[in-house]
């Protein structure tokens, strides 16, 4: 007999909606011309390239032309950062120094140790508790070099929101680009680059209901960048290629409903999220909510439990179902703490204990109170075998009944509706 599974992955992966399924399908042996061909078939691939493009450009708030599809997230951030401060630093004979935060995803740190390499120099801002950057430091961070201000909208391990629209601006006050990582954010945050002010973002589908090995890169119009691969010139002749057809009108479906569904789904999972949240602090000594108690995207719950690993926590949840993480997923095969919660100013000690639950459109109170039957009792046995036993006054400032009354009631009609 199959057993029953408990997916609270979502922000690894999310599993493609069957709607998503359905508009693809006819795409792989029905409609499958390379849009580049100059025959009839050929153009049922431009076509559905082109109305996907024009889609998510409705979405984004930009224009079709101003959207470059990539292989994924990841790819569309290297694409962001190195071909940005590549054309400003050989053609426009521009600076090299680029500023990020310590608490990003490893696809901005790693393009970033990668140029220091090339001799450009990085400035990498310090968080607070709650993951937030400090905009003083920002401000105080920028030198004539700098062309470039990378900083993701939301975290993608504890789900703390960012305040773009202010770095935004002050970038645009000191004449620099400003880019941000917004893969976390669709389906839960406004993504409209006009409101938001930024000069590039990053997609990808995974993470809203479509398929894997797809992204995107809105690039505002003017602006110019080196492109990371060379070939037939496809993409405005920024990332050569032919184009997974299927996989880009999936995404731009996969967009489409999430945007659709955006504000009844936010207020679904805020009520589900601060259910896991309340029943794990009252329940379970010694732990605490990592990230923003309310500057946080609904479907985010991360948890740190002192005195456990996280990784024997995982495994032990796994075998009753439940599927979580301890960090991310691009990460996850390291056994070393999580680099986010360690940048919140937490020891070793704490971070190693940190879990990550982040619900989906799968999530209901079902899924919500079997975790809450089963991670105590988990936790209870291990620590009953664990040799550490941290002082709780140490964290006194996590622990506090304070922290445990948090509530997650977040002004949903204010941030996810109109």
């Amino acid at each position: 007999m199959n057993k029953k599974i408990y997916y609270l992955d979502n922000a690894a992966t999310t599993p493609v909606d069957q709607r998503v399924v359905d508009a693809m399908l006819p795409y792989f042996n029905e409609n499958y011309g390379n849009p580049g061909s100059m025959h009839s078939k050929g153009l049922e691939g431009q076509i559905a390239l082109d109305d996907s493009r024009e889609k998510i450009a409705k979405i984004l708030g930009c224009t079709p032309e101003e959207i470059i599809f990539t292989g994924s997230g990841t790819e569309s951030i290297n694409m962001a950062i190195k071909g940005v401060t590549h054309f400003l630093k050989t053609k426009m004979k521009k600076g090299n120094h680029i500023i990020t935060q310590k608490s990003e995803h490893h696809a901005v740190l790693d393009t970033c140790e990668f140029l220091e390499k090339e001799g450009y120099e990085v400035t990498y801002l310090e968080v607070d508790r709650y993951g937030l950057i400090n905009l003083d430091d920002l401000k105080k961070a920028f030198r004539k070099e700098t062309t470039l201000v990378s900083i993701m909208y939301v975290n993608n391990e504890i789900g703390t929101v960012q305040p773009i629209k202010e770095i935004a601006q002050i970038c645009k006050e000191n004449k620099v680009l400003f880019h941000t990582d917004a893969c976390q954010a669709s389906g839960y945050m406004d993504i409209n680059v006009k409101n938001l002010g930024v000069d590039l973002l990053s997609l990808n589908g995974s993470k809203v209901y479509g398929p894997k090995g797809i992204g995107l890169l809105y690039i505002r119009k003017g602006i110019m960048l080196t492109p990371l691969i060379h070939g037939g010139g496809q993409e405005r002749r920024l990332r050569s290629g032919t184009e997974n057809i299927p996989s880009i009108v999936g995404f731009a479906k996969a967009l489409e409903i999430a945007e659709k569904e955006k504000k009844s789904e936010s207020e679904r999972l805020t009520k589900l999220s601060k259910k896991l949240t309340d029943g794990i602090l009252t329940t379970i000594p010694k732990a605490f909510l990592n990230g923003h108690p309310t500057k946080r995207v609904p479907n985010n719950v991360n948890i740190s439990v002192l005195d456990v690993e996280g990784e024997a926590i995982l495994l032990h949840l796994d075998e009753e179902g439940i599927c979580i993480s301890t960090g991310s997923a691009c990460t996850s095969k390291t056994l070393d703490p999580s680099h986010v919660i360690l940048a919140t100013g937490l020891p070793y000690e704490a971070a190693h204990g940190s879990l990550r639950f982040t619900l989906g459109r799968t999530t209901t109170e079902e899924v919500i109170d079997k975790i809450l039957n089963v991670l105590p009792r988990v936790v209870k046995e291990m620590r009953d075998l664990s040799p550490v036993n941290l002082n709780a006054k140490d964290f006194k400032e996590y622990l506090s009944e304070e922290n445990k009354k948090i509530s997650l009631d977040m002004e949903v009609s204010r941030r996810y509706g109109k």
